[in-house]
């Protein structure tokens, strides 16, 4: 039986639209439909954690009447739904002025996961990040993208830290009446279920549907009672369990995620994978094809023609590989008139990575795409490298790997205080033009006095939210004083505050600024120039290393020798990490070069005033220009990573030492620190137009899309009637 999404609550009917807006999470990059839900009942926003489905089926009905015949507030419902309705026409669209007319047809994009917002836990990070943000800017933009991912009830865990720093996995059951989540159902209204192949039997598979804005997302949920147990489990968690099970979900991903759309009556012309995880996208295609009595090689072209690959990472593990047999057994019931083709489909994703061949999924997106990307220049230039062998006979430099840059979507990620100043100082056209240069040159004249006030308020906001999650740690979960002083209770509000925030594992070297604690405590307890850091992440359930070093930040938070300049907020997300990336004074990233492929967290915190202090990997070995921020270089080979890290350690300190604490401490007889500010603004001035997922999804266009689309060129039969299970 599917589950049924529980009823919105009625609303007078003057208001009778706010549950249409609550379910689009359009609201949440946009400040005028945000304001509808703070103004209703602010108390009841924060306590929800600003998810206004779970506010309106909490709000008494007496306080929706009162908001209903309050004329202020209904000016401001009618200039968001008005908005909302703007937000979901095609016309005056950049696409509409710039792109290919495709009638009738859309961009298929495909992705494990996708972080929108805290309310919809369907993300583990910097790929669910990029590919959330890729979505809302399609929207902006007007592009005809339709997303596909997967509908984990469980999400992924919530983290909890023992007294001993011990990372502990929660997961909790989505509350679907909470969800901004409607079911997908077909033209004529039918509840959309698909049937998916796997071994020997058969999966049922429920959709979902996301709204944002001009823009749909499609989630595959097989939790069911028409399965069996173990099947139902296979979308429960994003990343869990065995390499069974992960194979087993990207074959739902993939060839049921082609069987969603065409049940939905969707006719793709471009289909982009977003990681390896979607590459089965292709052998349904194939088999859609054969169907249709197309040859194998014609068929092939096809899809060659009209697929693009993203690769986003250039750790070997990080690249999912399977065992032929393994593939062979849960392939068995997928084939149809593949069958024959067998032999030939595996071949496209033979690749032997030192270990002996497997079938490599980032292999068979990659000898099936007219296009591939990687995630910053230099990411570029390594995946060039690294999947040397599947273009054997070229040199490096003609490899066909393009670089796209990662950005981030300005309007989820710009505070409202820097938005507001951006208004004040800048005009309007920054919002609408943010990926121009010169709309971000006016940055340089502003009054130093106005953006320290703004950066002072958002470092309020951080020290506040700290302190009160500790606080309801304390209270509500009884946890132990060590969390309690690790969590932050200790911070000073006025001190130079270090903001560390990612994923813990070993390349990120979270430690690495603890590689002489000796000099270290005495940077952070410089009587007159104190320096704190704010450290987050979670680490992977199965990375023990990772969650070693996790433990070991955390027993550093209680340190007396530290002086409770150390913290640890546990249990990162989208709504953590909007404070933190917001609310620090530096942004430190200490990454092994070059296994960045991009990061963009210190795009996040460079848009908000908060400069980078950064080994030059990723997107920064581009994005620093010598004077937004501080380039981290030891000068040491990654061949040699003891001698790299005690290198790179010490040009961290000599940095602190030299520049940034003193940076930040010269002030003037008002307390302001203008050099400091002018880092500030060059920060801003050079990261916000170069590094938005505007500029990023036009070049998206551009160079991926638009080249594999051809107008005059009709897909080999049509592909609208649903495929057979």
């Amino acid at each position: 039986m599917v589950k049924r999404r529980v009823e919105p609550p009625a609303l007078p009917q003057r208001i009778d639209r706010l549950n249409e807006l609550a379910v689009d999470l359009w609201w949440a990059w946009n400040e005028r439909a945000r304001d509808v839900f703070r103004c209703l009942d602010y108390p009841l926003w924060r306590a929800t954690a600003h998810n206004p489905v779970r506010m309106l089926r909490t709000l008494p009905p007496e306080r929706l009447r009162v908001a209903a015949s309050d004329r202020s507030f209904v000016e401001l419902y009618d200039a968001a739904i008005g908005r909302l309705d703007e937000s979901r026409s095609a016309d005056e669209t950049w696409w509409a002025r710039h792109g290919v007319e495709i009638p009738g047809r859309c961009i298929a994009y495909f992705s494990a996961e996708f972080a929108l917002h805290q309310s919809l836990p369907i993300y583990a990070g910097g790929l669910g990040v990029l590919a959330g943000d890729h979505l809302k800017e399609a929207s902006d933009l007007g592009l005809p993208l339709v997303a596909v991912g997967f509908m984990y009830p469980q999400g992924y865990f919530h983290q909890s830290v023992s007294s001993e720093g011990w990372q502990e996995e929660i997961y909790e059951q989505l509350s679907w009446a909470d969800a901004p989540v409607e079911p997908a159902v077909t033209q004529t209204g039918e509840r959309i279920v698909i049937a998916v192949p796997l071994g020997e039997r058969t999966v049922l598979v429920a959709v979902w549907r996301v709204r944002l804005g001009r823009a749909k997302l499609y989630l595959l949920d097989t939790d069911l009672e028409e399965n069996a147990p173990w099947d139902r489990e296979l979308s429960a968690r994003l990343y869990g369990g065995d390499r069974e099970t992960r194979i087993q979900q990207e074959i739902v991903l993939g060839v049921g995620g082609v069987r969603a759309l065409r049940a939905l009556g969707s006719d793709p012309a471009i289909w982009h994978l977003n990681e390896g995880h979607a590459a089965f996208v292709v052998l349904q295609r194939l088999r859609e094809a054969l169907e249709r009595d197309v040859g194998f090689d014609a068929a092939l072209a096809e899809i060659r023609r009209t697929t693009v690959f993203t690769t986003h990472t250039p750790v070997p593990a990080g690249h999912d590989a399977f065992p032929f047999n393994l593939v062979e057994t849960h392939l068995a019931g997928c084939w149809g008139s593949l069958g024959e083709h067998r032999k030939d489909f595996l071949a496209l994703g033979h690749y032997d990575n030192g270990g002996g061949p497997k079938f490599n999924m980032t292999a068979l997106a990659m000898r099936t795409s007219n296009a591939v990307n990687a995630v910053s220049e230099l990411h570029g230039q390594v995946t060039r490298d690294m999947w040397g062998p599947l273009w054997p006979d070229l040199p490096s430099s003609q490899r066909p790997v393009k670089a796209l840059t990662n950005g981030i979507h300005l309007a989820t990620w710009l505070s409202t205080e820097m938005s507001r100043l951006f208004d004040r100082h800048l005009g309007e056209a920054w919002r609408a033009e943010h990926d121009d240069p010169a709309v971000w040159e006016a940055i340089l004249d502003l009054p130093d006095e106005d953006l320290w006030a703004a950066r002072r308020s958002l470092r309020n906001y951080l020290f506040a939210f700290i302190r009160e999650r500790a606080r309801q740690r304390w209270t509500q979960e009884q946890v132990s004083a060590a969390r309690v002083v690790a969590a932050g209770t200790l911070l000073d509000p006025a001190a130079l505050t270090i903001g560390f925030a990612r994923r813990f594992t070993g390349y990120k070297r979270p430690e690495l600024i603890f590689h002489d604690p000796e000099r270290l405590a005495r940077i952070l307890n410089a009587p007159k120039a104190p320096v704190q850091i704010v450290f987050a992440g979670k680490a992977h359930p199965a990375d023990d290393v990772g969650k070693h070093h996790l433990q070991r930040v955390f027993k550093r938070a209680l340190d007396p020798s530290f002086g409770g300049r150390i913290a640890f907020v546990d249990d990162y997300d989208l709504h953590v990490a909007h404070f933190v990336v917001q609310g620090c004074d530096v942004w430190l990233n200490t990454p092994r070069k070059p296994l960045e492929a991009s990061g963009t967290s210190g795009m996040k915190a460079s848009l908000n005033g908060v400069p980078h202090l950064s080994i030059g990997d990723g997107w920064w070995a581009e994005g620093y220009t010598g004077t937004n921020g501080w380039l981290i270089d030891g000068g040491v080979g990654a061949d040699d990573p003891e001698a790299a890290d005690a290198a790179d350690a010490e040009a961290l300190y000599r940095l602190l030492e030299n520049d940034v604490v003193p940076t930040f401490y010269g002030r003037d007889a008002g307390d302001i620190p203008h050099r400091w500010l002018r880092v500030v603004k060059e920060a801003i001035r050079s990261v916000a137009p170069q590094f938005n997922t505007r500029r990023m999804l036009k070049q998206y266009a551009q160079r991926m899309y638009m080249s594999s689309l051809d107008p005059r060129t009709q897909p080999l039969g049509s592909t609208r009637r649903a495929a057979r299970p």
